[in-house]
């Protein structure tokens, strides 16, 4: 079994998917105030409006997405003008982890695997 596609449900889906085009590197003009997708790789991340009213002060899962650099993806993010709750620091199980909210208050992780 392989995960398929991860979903957030949000009030404004060009400004969520905006945010996660800018911060994933990607280009696409697609401008779908319902329904707008994110592909890479082999899982999809959907950005879709269902038509029930967000809080957006869900606090019970994230997202992580690995990067190749650190420094790099802090930079992004920070220009990004994401609230960073933590910045990068080195795990005990050997990972560098960053934390921010986006624009929706979902919980994001980069997370980056340091060659010794």
């Amino acid at each position: 079994m392989k995960l398929g596609e991860i979903c957030f449900l949000t009030n404004d889906v060009p400004r969520l998917a905006s945010f996660y085009r800018q911060l994933l590197g990607m280009d696409d003009d697609c401008s779908d105030p319902i329904h707008q997708t994110l592909i890479a790789e082999e899982t999809m991340l959907t950005i879709y409006n269902d038509g029930t009213r967000k809080e957006n002060n869900n606090h019970n899962m994230c997202i992580a997405f690995t990067v190749e650099n650190m420094d790099d993806a802090y930079q992004q993010v920070h220009a990004l003008g994401a609230q960073i709750l933590q910045p990068p620091a080195r795990q005990p199980w050997g990972t560098v982890n960053m934390c921010f909210l986006d624009p929706d208050n979902n919980q994001v992780y980069l997370r980056c695997f340091p060659k010794e």
